[in-house]
């Protein structure tokens, strides 16, 4: 166990002991192979330390210890055992969640005090949601003749493996961990490549609180290797993606060598449309939230502004001078910041080579639009940046950047803003700001979008369902709706007197 840990302290002289093996049958091992992956703090550009890098042969491990789980004693555990199981989980995150806090913003750079109070306050509460499910999920008896007695069971599925995003490592797992567990499902989960490390540490609390050997198995590795071995594998009953849609268009390719259950939740270009009657400062407060929040590291970031032209030039005004008073950018160890750095070398020059083609394709740069430097001269820091006069031609207007980059562009009417809105392969989120209550409803529902939010932006909550349509995904995770990803419906038919 000693050559699967290392005593680390991070910059806010936290210290703790890292794991950095593989996460299989409640113990720690090493990869098949031995190869490692390195991960890097993305403030300064230094070594954190490196963590073992499964292989497929490490994936059939996992995935045959998940499976021995869900056939023993896990699958026929009573449901309220399960939840306090869950219960235990949801309190020891609530125990240790400086430490895996500070993890999570020495290997991604988000906000400290994010991270703290806004992402491990959503993992504490979406296991706590979850478990009070466990025993609450049940079938139907359905009235046909008094010849047949006929009736439901919600049945787990088996065993599920999930593919974790960088960009809220802690938080999409605990959406996808809550859900699978209640239903008595098993899991093998692969943490992102570009940050492994405070799931590895969570992996430790799972084993604290009781979860027998092989119900959750946790594995680092590369997407191409571990992440195919797992979509691909034919004793995978389901798998659950968060990611880009290339890569969610790949997976469903290879799960359906088995036809598997999916579940994906993808890209995403979200417009946000202020319309003349908005409370213009609440829509730039909420616009800028929309978009620079988690250095605009989010799926559902409302990307795309669209204004209209009456009072189009006041807010980008007033957006740019919100966004100076309040997009600082600096150490995320600091409670003063507000924007940290990219989380990897690679999605900072992504942002960089968009910022690039829109000053080539002709758009209007109003701030930002370079790297920032004033924080030691290292690490992957973006000046927020915003392109006014975007057309929708333009790839800027088109293309997830994924970084604190937004493109403003006005319209005339509701109906050329919610034509405009759709013009789009995607479709997870949307905002809309307008006083009038009827027009927000009805701009609500022509949008095509699986989340609409009026007057607000991005403030999503574990108890209401989370998805989109056309290309950002398919199917639903958090609220009721995300069990449904992890059950199947078995009907029995009795028969209580038909005689041939």
């Amino acid at each position: 166990m000693s050559d699967l840990t290392v005593e680390l302290t991070a910059p806010n002289g936290r210290k703790y002991t890292q794991p950095t093996g593989l996460f299989i049958n409640n113990e720690w091992v090493k990869g098949k192979k031995g190869d490692k992956i390195t991960s890097i703090n993305p403030t300064d550009e230094s070594e954190i330390c490196a963590v073992h890098a499964a292989e497929a042969e490490d994936v059939d491990a996992a995935v045959a210890a998940a499976r021995k789980a869900f056939k023993g004693e896990w699958r026929d555990m009573a449901s309220t055992e399960r939840g306090n199981l869950m219960y235990k989980l949801s309190a020891l995150v609530e125990e240790h969640k400086e430490t895996l806090a500070t993890i999570e913003t020495w290997d991604n750079g988000k906000p400290y005090q994010v991270a703290l109070n806004e992402d491990l306050a959503e993992v504490a509460g979406a296991l706590k949601y979850y478990a009070g499910y466990a025993d609450k999920i049940h079938g139907q008896v359905i009235d046909t003749t008094p010849a047949k007695l006929a009736y439901t069971i919600r049945e787990p599925l088996g065993v599920c493996g999930q593919i974790i995003p960088w960009n809220y490592p802690l938080a999409m797992a605990a959406w996808k961990l809550g859900p699978a567990l209640a239903c008595g499902n098993t899991i093998v989960l692969k943490a992102a490549e570009q940050t492994p490390l405070s799931i590895l540490y969570f992996a430790n609390l799972i084993k604290e609180a009781g979860f027998p050997p092989g119900v959750v198995n946790i594995l680092n590795g590369h997407g191409r290797v571990a992440g195919a071995a797992i979509a691909s594998h034919l004793d995978v009953d389901k798998i659950a993606f968060t990611g880009s849609t290339a890569t969610g268009r790949e997976i469903m390719k290879m799960a359906a060598i088995n036809m598997k259950n999916i579940t994906l939740e993808t890209g995403g270009k979200s417009p946000l449309l202020v319309f003349e009657d908005a409370d213009l400062d609440q829509a730039v407060k909420w616009a800028h939230i929309g978009i620079m929040s988690n250095m605009g590291q989010i799926c559902t970031a409302t990307s795309r502004i669209l204004v209209q032209e009456s009072v189009y030039d006041s807010f980008i005004e007033q957006f740019k001078k919100h966004m100076q008073a309040t997009s600082t950018v600096g150490n995320p160890f600091e409670d003063a910041t507000f924007q940290g750095p990219q989380v990897t070398k690679a999605q900072y020059e992504r942002v960089l080579s968009y910022i690039e083609a829109g000053k080539a394709e002709g758009a209007s740069l109003a701030a930002g639009g370079e790297p920032y430097k004033n924080v030691n001269g290292k690490g992957f820091f973006i000046a927020p940046t915003i392109f006014t006069d975007v057309k929708d031609s333009m790839r800027i207007f088109k293309e997830e950047v994924f970084g604190p980059f937004v493109v403003i562009s006005s319209f005339k009417t509701e109906e050329e803003a919610v034509e405009r809105a759709n013009n789009t392969t995607y479709g997870l989120g949307s905002a809309v700001f307008t006083q009038n209550i009827t027009k927000a409803h009805r701009v609500a529902r022509k949008i095509e979008a699986g989340m609409v939010w009026i007057n607000s932006s991005n403030d999503s909550d574990f108890r209401i369902p989370f998805g989109g349509v056309k290309q950002s995904g398919i199917g639903r995770e958090l609220g009721e709706a995300g069990l449904e990803a992890y059950t199947n419906k078995k009907a029995v038919h009795v028969n209580l007197g038909t005689v041939l």
